[in-house]
């Protein structure tokens, strides 16, 4: 059993939430300070006709409407119902999880005035693995991702639709099942579940997640490559790299000396003196992608602990405060950042695909015994090239857009939310051109038997060869590619690490 506290949770930690399938309860640090902040919003209330924000007025440019006390349960209704307007494909199951987590977590701090039946339903969904349908369009990521996190809330007042196991159906269907009863939201309660940059966090956890997994298997993958390509270990030396003083490269070249470590064919005597910059420049851009990496997880670890609803509730100080916590613009910045160091990773592998098909060193043209008869692994090479084109056209950055919204009212916003959507697709297609590599650099490291690798590369070597064949002659390609892929989402290199 896990429980929410106030304290801070990487996203190691988070993943560790995740995958071990334990529920997660509200611990009761956080149980009384959401008890507190909800009771001092009704005092305040009760005490006269102040107007708060979102509470007793309208929202973004209505913010000067006055709404009647009969009429504040409505108006949060009201908010979810007209705000859950999401287009585009589905957000898939395990992002939405996150979500689920995220939001209670947020909302747990004791700033937001919410019930304490509020966080626990979101809890209950997540606990029993029911997941409300979010769609991936519709956020502009600046008053909060609005419409993601408006079809996060329909489910808890009974409307919308989730799905569990798999199969889509109706909410009122499976509350009724469960025994549970829509939440009678109280003041405030919609647009504290609708604020917040949750959709655009949860992303960004499962893209950094991701992001690790890729790191691990660029370098490992590179390796091989390196091998197949019969290249030389001295540009991954110790005093070399680390008179350059930029710890990712530093980091990089430590793991490909220990990819590199004990195989034959490293060690055998070079014809050559030099190789190309796909493989003797890892280190350097390897490396500053994982800086960048670890920048982008400082900041969204940043984000998964903190209050990003508006207003902000402050009991202890008597305050009150409408500001603007939801603005994504460091999410923004942040996943135009990743975006670019990972499509930096899959450019790379293209190079060192292309360097192996290109008949040098050994190896014969596109890496096939009987070329001409056979075209081999060209046409690969080509689908790589055309992702890692792709992922240029993707990387253009979304923070730097903003369009007027909400009559004025809402005038600068981060597109954080299409920067992460989009940075949802770079991670899948760098995970492809790092298969695409891996096929190729597997297929030829064939042709330097008798000779043997490292038993990192050699163990990889034989764990893949269990699935995706020698390819002889000419065969159909896609099942080996998706093959390679799915090896690559499914497993974690460090398995592979002697």
């Amino acid at each position: 059993m896990k429980q929410l506290t106030p304290n801070a949770i990487s996203i190691a930690e988070l993943s560790h939430w995740l995958q071990s399938g334990d529920e997660v309860q509200i611990g009761d640090d956080c149980r009384q300070r959401i008890v507190q902040c909800r009771e001092y919003l009704d005092n305040r209330l009760a005490q006269g006709d102040e107007a708060i924000y979102g509470v007793n007025t309208g929202f973004g440019a209505l913010h000067d409407k006055s709404i009647d006390e009969d009429d504040l349960v409505q108006l949060q209704i009201n908010l979810i119902r007209s705000h859950a307007c999401g287009m585009g494909d589905e957000l898939p199951a395990d992002i939405v999880r996150i979500m689920l987590l995220l939001k209670a977590r947020g909302l747990s701090f004791g700033h937001s005035g919410v019930q304490l039946a509020t966080v626990q339903r979101l809890l209950d969904f997540y606990n029993a693995g029911i997941t409300p349908v979010i769609y991936q369009q519709g956020s502009l990521g600046a008053s909060g991702d609005l419409a993601p996190l408006a079809h996060l809330a329909m489910p808890l007042i009974g409307e919308g639709h989730v799905r569990e196991n798999g199969e889509l159906r109706s909410t009122q269907e499976v509350l009724k099942e469960r025994d549970w009863s829509p939440i009678t939201l109280k003041s405030k309660e919609g647009l504290a579940l609708l604020n917040g940059t949750q959709f655009m966090s949860s992303i960004g956890v499962h893209c950094l997640l991701e992001s690790t997994k890729i790191q691990g298997w660029a370098n490992l993958v590179g390796a091989m490559s390196l091998e197949a390509f019969d290249g030389r270990v001295e540009p991954f030396g110790k005093e070399v790299n680390g008179v350059r003083m930029q710890p990712g490269q530093i980091a990089v070249a430590e793991q490909m000396r220990n990819h590199l470590s004990g195989s034959e064919i490293i060690a055998q005597d070079k014809a050559h003196v030099q190789d190309p910059y796909s493989f003797r420049c890892i280190p350097q851009v390897h490396g500053a992608s994982r800086q960048s990496i670890a920048q982008v997880t400082e900041i969204f670890e940043n984000e998964i602990n903190a209050v990003t609803d508006n207003p902000t509730i402050f009991p202890d100080q008597n305050l009150i405060v409408s500001a603007g916590n939801f603005h994504g613009q460091p999410l923004a910045l942040a996943f135009d950042q990743l975006a670019i160091a990972l499509a930096e990773l899959g450019s790379i592998s293209e190079r060192r695909t292309y360097k192996l098909i290109s008949g040098q060193r050994g190896l014969p043209a596109f890496l096939v015994a009987n070329p001409g008869l056979n075209s081999g692994f060209m046409i690969p090479q080509y689908t790589a090239a055309s992702i890692v084109s792709q992922n240029k056209s993707l990387c253009t950055p979304a923070s730097v857009d903003t369009i007027d919204s909400s009559n004025g009212q809402e005038d600068h916003v981060s597109m954080g939310a299409n920067g992460a959507t989009r940075t949802l697709r770079v991670v899948a297609n760098v995970q492809r051109i790092l298969a695409i590599e891996l096929m190729n650099s597997a297929q030829g490291l064939e042709f330097r038997r008798p000779l043997r690798s490292s038993s990192s590369i050699e163990n990889l070597h034989q764990e893949l060869r269990k699935t995706v064949s020698v390819v002889e002659d000419d065969e159909y390609l896609h099942p080996l590619l998706k093959m390679c892929e799915d090896f690559i989402q499914e497993r974690d290199a460090l398995e592979f690490t002697a």
